[in-house]
């Protein structure tokens, strides 16, 4: 057991525990590409749409479109991965754009 000193008062003093400041700049990044993920999510919702209509068209997947594809699936997991504290890193627009 730690004997803890008296104060001027005669009595004890306990230690404050002190915690890290809130992180204001990761919150305001944080709004921002929550707003980027929800306009990716809309495109890529869009693009799956173009897909089923090549598919009636053409009766096969356009491999490019695919790709492409790909890389926004892929970027929204890196926007909604620092959204939710699961990553540090940055996305793109601040850091590299997915590869696939």
């Amino acid at each position: 057991m730690t004997d803890i000193p008296p104060n001027d008062s005669g009595a004890q003093t306990l230690p404050v525990a002190t915690r890290a400041p809130f992180p204001v700049a990761r919150l305001l990044y944080a709004i921002g590409f929550a707003f980027l993920a929800w306009v990716v999510l809309w495109i890529t919702m869009i693009l799956g749409l173009v897909q089923f209509v090549v598919v009636a068209i053409n009766g096969r997947v356009n491999e490019e479109l695919k790709g492409f594809s790909l890389g926004l699936v892929q970027y929204l997991w890196e926007l909604l991965a620092f959204v939710t504290f699961v990553r540090d890193e940055h996305p793109f627009p601040i850091g590299p754009f997915p590869k696939h």
